[in-house]
């Protein structure tokens, strides 16, 4: 048992570095290239996607790229925005990235900017428009799509459009307009009004008459030839395939998946014996869990050695009685290794929480189908030392049943009786026989030995 739980602490302590270490890998060779490119051609124009759900990972590839185009000193950076939004949390932290850019930054709407996209693009210095494409419909919704009306959300992400839009000039009504279902606006430029009960989406000639596009652009090339900037060499920035994955991974809905299928694997290679693929699996998921997040930006190596660290404790507290402490600092060390690691704390403590009760079902069913295997069974005496064994508890006098003697003492009802030689100390059913009497064996058990006045 113990080269197992052994076999456990040094996969993890062995798995999940070498993924982080993969990880960096992975990463440091798909942006190598575009480095040393960046280096080589001086001023360009840095092309950027942003053709995805807004979340973490959006957020890590965008600071790498903003990185990357500010070592090489880049001329501008366009964001090709075909995006239905995403995190409100993550937008804002997108936004203030581009805000806070040193290199100028033109949003170029490729299909759609709804919600979060809407705001990354209101922080850019120029927005340009492909035919076809709209911008807007910013409301707050959850996770299910549904529409957010508390009054207090709605306020802060009103606000924060309205400043977004006043950054550059643009607007600030119209940005409330696409936030609040109840906002009410004229629109003369449009010839119409905002009407109460819907949120504002802008067509490319639209915004362009709102004021909320400077260029209708068939192409990411036409909108560079608009800028100026044709004769300049273009990086186009792509996520490396490590990021691709990342951005799966961070998903709260897979988190949620690795997380159960963690604590389920591990819990049920310790208390069913035989380490095999619960194990592994578990090991692996909460080795893509770090990877995901490493690689997103987020986890660092005292995340991982946290993480380990609680898990040894929680395998040590089966074995040495600590009255629950390592068991507690155990957990602790566990939970804060996986919060530290996820770019929403709550997010993850909720995803672990939902995790840990489905784990608990499905642990139950594998004990309870597993119950003659389980750990438990090393600290349980459940074998019987019967006689059909070969164990004795005590000399047996089964050979005396039907046998006769004289009572050498009064019974009442325990007394002495002789057998042949033998001196043999018996009882009766409960009535009295004087001594002298002869008696007769009826009952044996055990040590006992039960007899009756012969008459």
């Amino acid at each position: 048992m113990r080269m197992k739980l052994a076999a456990v602490i040094w996969t993890l302590l062995m798995l999940i570095p070498l993924m982080l270490v993969t990880a960096g890998g992975l990463l440091a060779s798909g942006t190598t290239a575009q480095a040393a490119e960046a280096a080589q051609t001086g001023p360009a124009v840095y092309v950027v996607p942003v053709k995805q759900s807004v979340e973490s990972g959006l957020k890590s590839f965008l600071e790498r790229a903003y990185k990357e185009a500010a070592e090489a000193k880049a001329e501008r950076v366009v964001l090709v925005i075909n995006t239905f939004g995403g995190e409100v949390t993550s937008a804002e932290e997108i936004g203030e990235l581009v805000r806070k850019s040193k290199i100028p930054t033109t949003a170029y709407v490729e299909g759609k900017a709804v919600s979060a996209g809407t705001y990354i693009a209101l922080n850019a210095q120029n927005i340009v428009m492909e035919p076809g494409s709209t911008i807007g419909a910013a409301s707050v919704v959850n996770s299910s799509g549904k529409l957010i009306d508390s009054p207090k959300v709605i306020s802060f992400w009103v606000k924060t459009m309205r400043e977004a839009a006043e950054l550059n000039g643009r607007n600030p009504d119209v940005a409330a307009a696409m936030v609040d279902p109840g906002a009410v606006i004229s629109l003369p430029e449009l010839g119409t009004v905002k009407q109460q009960g819907e949120v504002l989406t802008l067509t490319a000639d639209e915004a362009i008459k709102a004021g909320y596009a400077e260029y209708k652009a068939e192409s990411v090339d036409d909108a560079i030839k608009w800028l100026g900037l044709e004769n300049r060499d273009l990086i186009e920035l792509k996520p490396t395939i490590a990021e691709k994955i990342a951005t799966w991974l961070v998903s709260p809905i897979v988190m949620t998946v690795l997380f159960t299928l963690g604590i389920a694997g591990i819990a049920i290679e310790l208390f069913v014996p035989g380490f095999g693929v619960p194990g592994f699996v578990g090991i692996v998921s909460f080795g893509l869990y770090f990877f995901g997040h490493y690689i997103a930006g987020f986890a660092g190596m005292e995340s991982v050695a946290l993480f380990i660290v609680g898990i040894a404790l929680l395998i040590i507290e089966l074995f040495v009685p600590s009255w629950g402490i390592l068991g507690l600092v155990g957990s602790a060390s566990l939970i804060a290794g996986v919060l530290t690691a996820a770019s929403s704390p709550m997010t993850a403590f909720i995803s672990l929480v939902i995790a840990l009760v489905i784990a608990v079902v499905i642990l139950y069913f594998v004990v309870r189908k597993y119950k003659d295997r389980g750990i438990w069974n090393k600290f349980i005496l459940r074998e019987k030392l019967t006689a059909e064994q070969g164990y004795l508890s005590a000399e047996t006098k089964e050979d005396l049943l039907g046998r006769e003697g004289i009572a050498i003492t009064p019974l009442r009802p325990a007394g002495t009786i002789q057998i042949g030689d033998n001196r043999i100390d018996v009882v009766t059913s409960g009535e009295f026989i004087a001594s002298g009497k002869t008696v007769k064996v009826i009952k044996t058990e055990g040590t006992w030995v039960v007899v009756r006045e012969v008459l």
